[in-house]
């Protein structure tokens, strides 16, 4: 079985601009080998990389957001079964995801070039449910109590 440990953010900040006002939470859209879905922004450790470090790099790289972290919302553990993964050949995968509660500081909206995700937004908290999206963007909503 693989392991991979990554890190992520749940970013949710109030809007109150002249496109409406009221809560809304920055996503990532993931896209890598056919797949798709609207994600939390994060991704993987490297190898000696603090878990906070790698969260705040993630925001980052993905939003071009510059994030600072307001406290760890907790750990998911969850195995993707061989024929679920991007690789069926590599057998089941152990994914544990380190989630943090954050806020932008500084930077400006903006696609990752070269990544896995194509494209960054904000969605109105109640639009959240209509997205396609993956699993983790409920954990996080479920770990931040916005369930």
């Amino acid at each position: 079985m693989d392991t991979r440990v990554a890190a992520y953010a749940v970013v949710v900040e109030e809007r109150t601009d002249q496109h409406g006002t009221g809560p809304r939470m920055l996503l990532a859209h993931w896209r890598e080998e056919g797949r798709s879905g609207w994600t939390l922004p994060g991704g993987g450790i490297d190898p000696g990389e603090d878990p906070a470090d790698a969260a705040v790099r993630e925001v980052l790289e993905e939003t071009g957001y510059d994030a600072e972290l307001d406290g760890l919302l907790g750990l998911d553990s969850h195995v993707i079964a061989p024929e679920d993964r991007l690789r069926t050949d590599r057998g089941p995968l152990h994914a544990l995801r380190v989630v943090y509660r954050a806020r932008v500081v500084g930077g400006e909206l903006r696609d990752e070039v070269g990544g896995t995700t194509d494209t960054a937004g904000w969605f109105p908290l109640d639009a959240v449910d209509g997205l396609d999206r993956v699993g983790l963007v409920d954990v996080g909503r479920r770990l931040a109590g916005l369930l």
